[in-house]
């Protein structure tokens, strides 16, 4: 067999690392001479895992991961910190997974009581490739957070992963009783997100998670740049202030239906006619993230629909949002093309950057739940563009308010603030009206909709 790491060192010496992305890439798609291998039990993919410079195929099947780890043998697992079910730290490795499902009940993430936001399969190695592998939670039991699969590595690739997340409390009412910090909490959560990546050069492709969980879907953390999702899908489940309000027993109940953000008459109560996404966001970053690139992505009830609130290097392209609280949430310097969303839960969009360059279409929408503007915007030098899917203008539709911040926390039962905007273009192509605040001055406006309030000032208006 080759020596692979001899090879790597010396052509990318000879090169001065010109070539060393080709030749990552070559080993990726199995052009070089790798071990191949072939098993049959998470025994041998733990093992597998931890080496590195193979092609791992496993057999098709369902493997229950308390066969593998008893949910008896938690107790040492924990007492030697070994709070990960499998770790990927081995590099260079190509994991053929296709129809394999691994089964994980939540009594055995209860029983290894890790610390708080521990991931539980994690990859820690670099320039490998996982494809195929479906992980599905059931049972009961939770954990103190944590996400399901963390890519920590760089240079990774994730290819046709679908992760079903389940295990949180409470579990059922979203963000109204708080987020899980003492100071933001109403009641005490445990959350079980999706998919977390920290390792720079990570590339999702075709992955999907399936949350019924309070947590987020995929979220990037610690400064990871240079990461790449292509037609990756997430859902979550959605529930009616209304149905919460019915309840007569349960965490909700016990605390007399308390919020931790105040509604639009200032009560911290929970309000009747919203619609409340039962996990958090879709697409999340935090931090400054630099260079992070979304394709044929789609968010389907969840929180945020795409929550990208980073310095720069945001690029969206043909992406979708369905039924989300809030579909786009965007600071700078982000770059929004052909993508779109509705409003039925939530406003389409804020934009709270400056330099954005925003293309949207409004997609139909048909709902009974209470949503108080179509988009928001505030920053300066904005260039936003809202057309409409069907090509008919809607005359009652909700308003577009320049001027202004989203409402406290993104709960759409809280006000909308006033903020600073100035230099904005925009082009409404979609009959929705507009609102303009006090606080805008410098814009240019071309719309067919109506004007409901203008208090900008040097406000440029074409009505079409």
């Amino acid at each position: 067999m080759l020596n692979v790491k001899k090879y790597w060192r010396l052509f990318c010496k000879q090169s001065n690392g010109k070539w060393q992305l080709i030749i990552g890439l070559m080993f990726m798609c199995g052009t070089i001479n790798a071990a191949e291998v072939k098993i049959s039990s998470l025994n041998e993919l733990a093992d597998y895992a931890s080496k590195s410079g193979n092609v791992i195929t496993m057999s098709p099947g369902v493997y229950p991961l308390e066969g593998y780890l008893p949910v008896d043998s938690m107790r040492a697992r924990h007492d030697n910190k070994q709070f990960q079910f499998i770790t990927f730290s081995g590099s260079n490795n190509i994991f053929k997974l296709d129809g394999v499902e691994l089964e994980v009940d939540n009594a055995l993430r209860k029983a290894l009581s890790p610390p708080v936001h521990t991931s539980e399969f994690l990859m820690t190695g670099s320039n490998n490739t996982l494809k195929g592998l479906l992980i599905r939670y059931n049972g009961e039991g939770t954990s103190s957070g944590g996400a399901a699969l963390q890519v920590a590595g760089n240079g990774n690739v994730l290819k046709n992963i679908t992760l079903h997340v389940s295990g949180s409390y409470p579990y059922g009412y979203g963000d109204l009783f708080g987020k899980g910090k003492p100071k933001e909490t109403v009641i005490k959560h445990s959350k079980h997100s999706g998919l977390l990546v920290t390792g720079s050069d990570t590339k999702l492709d075709g992955c999907k998670l399936y949350m019924r969980s309070f947590g987020h879907g995929y979220f990037v953390q610690q400064n990871a740049k240079n990461i790449y999702f292509e037609d990756c899908y997430v859902e979550g489940a959605v529930r009616s202030t209304d149905d919460i309000l019915a309840e007569t027993s349960g965490p909700a109940f016990d605390v007399k239906f308390r919020t931790w953000t105040p509604n639009r008459e200032g009560e911290f109560v929970v309000t009747p006619g919203y619609m409340k996404s039962l996990c958090e966001d879709g697409f999340r970053v935090y931090g400054q993230i630099k260079n992070i690139h979304f394709k044929n992505c789609t968010a389907k009830n969840t929180r945020a629909g795409f929550e990208l609130r980073t310095n720069g290097g945001i690029r969206l392209e043909n992406c979708t949002t369905i039924g989300t609280e809030r579909g786009y949430w965007l600071g700078n310097g982000a770059i929004v093309k052909n993508c779109r969303g509705d409003a039925n839960y939530g406003p389409l969009m804020f934009v709270e950057g400056n330099n954005l360059d925003v293309e949207l279409i409004v997609t139909p929408s048909e709902s009974d739940r209470l949503v108080h503007a179509l988009i928001t915007v505030q920053g300066e030098n904005n260039k936003v563009v809202l057309k409409s899917e069907d090509g008919k203008k809607k005359t009652n539709g909700l308003p577009i308010l320049i001027g202004y911040t989203p409402p406290e926390h993104g709960e759409s039962m809280s006000p909308f603030g006033e903020s600073e905007t100035r230099g904005l273009k925009l082009n409404n192509e979609t009959g929705m009206p507009i609102k303009i605040g006090a606080k805008a001055r410098d814009c240019q406006i071309e719309t067919d909709g109506s004007v409901l309030e203008n208090k900008g000032i040097n406000i440029e208006m074409t009505l079409n």
